[in-house]
């Protein structure tokens, strides 16, 4: 698998093979930490996106992928994941010059997990059966679950491959075929995936891959096709939004999960020798640049010099620089336009509140999409750092005492993805875990995950849930079929 060629060009995969824009348009994938081009990636439009879905709908109705037993489906995705293992060096090499983000985190997370998405939904597949029910002796009511046909799938650029494939698993093990469009931002290992796919021996046309823009492009293109069956969408509160409005008109089936605003909360019984390295992981991680991060910290106040204290210490010691360094904590933003957003939000803290350390881009690389660890205290619940999501290394702490009404305040924003809760009170962990208005809630700990679970959020964060059978229950359909017996033996 190369990946290290001065003039690579990154193509569409159809119907098997990599094939360039009808129109023959490109676009620059850039890499952020030295904002060098990568490679030249092919623009698709809705041509290409007719093209795709045509040979997904003749794949799927040819029975090709869609009629295999479940077992044989689940050697082929184990054998995807498999393969994304062995090639795990070369995909994280090229996640870390698409996306900026430290070669430890690629290597050590993005990809394999993206390998376990595979392994998980192959394994999980085999165990996923129908329903019946008997009434009487003359009637049996079978339940039973269908795929749904194409589905499209729109993934974002903080996590490529490892996102990509918590989509594309489920929806190859119900049978589907699939349309992928991934972020224009961050396309080089969706591409690498179309070769891994071929080595598995998964049918031609099952999955395909389209390059380009959202609006008025390869994304629109592929929310209003008609013969698209659902779209599963991860990425910005906006564009899932715009994604609904435009996919409306065909009644799509849609599951959404987009931003957050995730609070971290420290109360006065916490082991701090635990909450405090996990609170600084959760803001600081991949630059901040996770819908589930912890983005706001909750301290209570007879705790919060500590732990203000020691947040400083240890974000002012993370190693920032270059992402293909084994020892580097924080890498670069994905974009330019991107940390001019987040120094926007820096410039609010600073006007609002109390900077406690960071705040400054990091000149002298080859590129300024570098950012430090930045931390404030005295910000206001209601300011925008405590409201919107920044997706940035931008964390704002907040000092609460038992008399203020926490629950409201963290219930505040317009989001509810994930909330972790510090305190060796389990009564406490309860009713706060119970009533916030979150999709997640880890305790005592952050980012743990088992597959199986629904993941998803509340209020503005998604529409729907994704994990387990709930991933492949949107990815079908059900069906009822009732029998009605004779007697006439």
């Amino acid at each position: 698998m190369e990946n290290n060629q001065p003039s690579l060009e990154l193509k569409h995969f159809i119907n098997g093979k990599y094939q360039k824009s009808q129109n023959q348009e490109t676009f620059e994938t850039i890499n952020p930490a030295n904002n060098k081009v990568i490679a030249k990636v092919s623009l698709g439009n809705q041509n290409d996106i007719d093209n795709a879905v045509a040979v997904a709908k003749n794949t799927y109705e040819s029975g090709v992928w869609s009629n295999l037993a479940l077992n044989e489906r689940a050697q082929v995705l184990h054998k995807i994941g498999d393969l994304i293992l062995e090639n795990k060096k070369a995909l994280a090499l090229a996640e870390t010059k698409d996306t900026g983000k430290p070669i430890s985190l690629s290597l050590n997370v993005d990809i394999p997990r993206s390998a376990h998405n595979f392994h998980f939904f192959a394994n999980f597949l085999t165990g996923f059966k129908g329903d019946s029910y008997f009434n009487n002796p003359n009637e049996m009511h079978l339940a039973i679950r269908e795929p749904i046909g194409v589905v499209g799938l729109i993934t974002p650029w903080n996590l490529p491959l490892y996102l990509s494939t918590w989509k594309i698993a489920p929806a190859l093990a119900m049978g589907n075929s699939v349309v992928l469009k991934p972020a224009e931002w961050s396309p080089y290992t969706a591409t690498l995936l179309g070769e891994i796919v071929n080595k598995a021996n998964l049918p031609h046309g099952v999955l395909n891959i389209v390059h380009g823009y959202g609006p008025n492009s390869a994304g629109s293109a592929l929310t209003s096709h008609p013969d698209i069956s659902a779209i599963s969408f991860t990425g910005e509160t906006s564009t899932g939004k715009a994604i609904m409005a435009k996919a409306s008109s065909t009644l799509k089936k849609l599951s959404f999960e987009l931003g957050g605003k995730g609070a971290n909360v420290i109360f006065n019984d916490a082991n701090l020798d635990d909450a405090i390295p996990m609170a600084l992981k959760a803001a600081f991680t991949n630059q901040g640049q996770i819908c589930l991060a912890g983005s706001r910290l909750f301290v209570h106040n007879s705790v919060f010099e500590t732990v203000k204290n020691k947040l400083i210490t240890l974000a002012e010691n993370m190693r920032v620089g270059d992402p293909l360094k084994t020892e580097t904590e924080i890498g670069s933003l994905i974009s330019t336009q991107h940390v001019e957003k987040v120094v926007d939000y820096i410039a609010i803290g600073k006007a609002e509140g109390k900077l406690l350390t960071g705040g400054n881009q990091i000149l002298g690389q080859e590129s300024t999409n570098f950012i430090e660890p930045t931390i404030f205290s005295e910000i206001p619940n209601s300011s925008r750092l405590c409201q919107e999501e920044i997706f940035g290394p931008v964390l704002p702490i907040i000092k609460f005492t038992d008399d203020d009404n926490l629950l409201e305040m963290l219930n505040s924003t317009p989001y509810g993805l994930s909330a972790s809760l510090w305190s060796s009170n389990i009564d406490r962990c309860n009713y706060y875990a119970r009533n916030l208005k979150a999709g997640i809630i880890w305790v005592n700990c952050w980012f743990l995950r088992e597959l199986a679970t629904p993941f998803g959020g509340a209020k503005m964060s998604g529409i729907g849930r994704e994990g387990g059978r709930y991933s492949l229950e949107f990815f079908s359909e059900a069906k009822t079929i009732t029998y009605k017996y004779g007697n006439h033996w």
